[in-house]
């Protein structure tokens, strides 16, 4: 877990809770997303996931995913090639990143972060199974 915390920090410029937290956002997407036999083989290979998962805020977004966040999620799905379904995720992101005292535009940048070393740890195949969640149309 502290490898990834550390190389979040590192490259992106963020506090320690707010790579924990998320981080943990991306990895609850992907437990409430996977089947659980799917989702094990990621956890399998990223240590202290649960407290990466247990880190990351709950509960909704408050209300601030007005006009301009939802404008913004637009932009960030179509960054990712998502698309509007893939929009709801991505509001519960935003919220969660505001939370963290992070703006939207971070969750793009938290992903290939997340996938590079989730792929580092378990290869391809791992790496694909969280790709299929936080970038939809790939």
């Amino acid at each position: 877990m502290m490898e990834l915390v550390q190389l979040l920090t590192k490259n992106l410029g963020v506090t320690e809770d707010q790579a924990k937290g998320g981080a943990g956002m991306l990895f609850n997407m992907a437990k409430e997303s996977l089947g659980s036999s799917d989702f094990q083989q990621i956890a399998d290979k990223v240590p202290g996931i649960g407290d990466l998962i247990n880190a990351a805020p709950t509960g909704d977004s408050s209300g601030d995913a007005g006009g301009g966040v939802m404008g913004m999620l637009g932009g960030i799905a179509s960054s990712l090639g998502g698309n509007a379904g893939s929009l709801g995720s991505l509001a519960a992101l935003a919220g969660g990143f505001s939370k963290l005292g992070l703006d939207t535009e971070m969750v793009s940048k938290f992903i290939p972060q997340v996938l590079e070393y989730v792929q580092s740890q378990g290869g391809d195949g791992v790496k694909g199974l969280l790709e299929k969640v936080l970038t939809p149309n790939t």
